[in-house]
């Protein structure tokens, strides 16, 4: 079994108030893959994302992490292999301090002391946070918290990492420092983001999602040369591409 595939089977999802946000989801991502996940707001990004360790379960179909279903009986085993990094970094932090916010995650595995220490240290170093160790998560920027978060999910050594809008309130030094981690992460990345550049310098592969559908799934050259595709998801070439091929020009 490769714990590192993540297969979605006609996936759909109802929210309670009736809104179908995913609507038949089907995809397989196979181990180091490094796979965007785009489309404009409301599209289903987010939606899909919590699916993939089970803070959402389906309406109908499944997702699967190597050979077992998501489910209420393994969702143990799931947040142990896949890593999530949410939108909003408030929701992952609570602790006193942000070494006991990364700890957290590493002494709910049950592993001992030092262990513990070593990972939380070596992933703060890792994400260029290791002097707001003391400091409390109320008292740090956005940025600083969204690089704790992503700290606090490094220490559980996750198989597989999933990140929603990762690049979110980072400045230039702290963006490039994210791409070079996840550059370095050499298992399976899923990353949803409005980023078009980030999903350049990181992805082979990119979803398109619609209106809780899989519009397209191909390499970021083939996606962001398709104009209709764009236009009817809502999304415009990145950044780097505009300045290259200006509007009029």
């Amino acid at each position: 079994m490769s714990h590192h595939i993540v297969e979605a089977r006609n996936l759909v999802y109802t929210y309670p108030d009736g809104n179908r946000a995913l609507n038949g989801i089907n995809f397989c991502i196979h181990h180091g893959e490094a796979v965007a996940v785009i489309g404009g707001n409301g599209a289903g990004k987010s939606t899909l994302l919590l699916h993939l360790n089970g803070f959402l379960r389906a309406t109908s179909g499944e997702v699967r992490i190597g050979d077992f279903p998501v489910t209420r009986e393994t969702l143990q085993q799931v947040r142990r292999t896949v890593g999530s990094v949410f939108q909003y970094p408030d929701d992952q932090l609570f602790m006193p301090t942000v070494f006991e916010d990364v700890a957290f995650g590493p002494l709910n595995m049950g592993l001992p002391p030092d262990e513990v220490e070593r990972r939380v240290r070596d992933a703060l170093e890792t994400v260029g946070a290791s002097h707001l160790a003391a400091r409390p998560p109320y008292r740090l920027s956005g940025g600083e918290k969204r690089v704790v978060a992503i700290a606090g999910v490094l220490a559980m050594e996750p198989s597989i990492l999933v990140m929603d809008e990762p690049g979110d309130g980072l400045d230039p030094a702290a963006r490039r420092r994210l791409i070079n981690l996840l550059r370095g992460f050499h298992h399976t990345r899923i990353i949803a983001t409005h980023d078009l550049d980030l999903v350049l310098d990181l992805c082979s592969r990119v979803l398109v999602l619609n209106g809780g559908r899989i519009e397209a799934d191909g390499v970021p050259e083939e996606i962001f040369a398709d104009a209709a595709l764009l236009e009817r998801c809502r999304l415009e070439l990145p950044l780097s591409r505009q300045l290259r091929h200006p509007v009029g020009a």
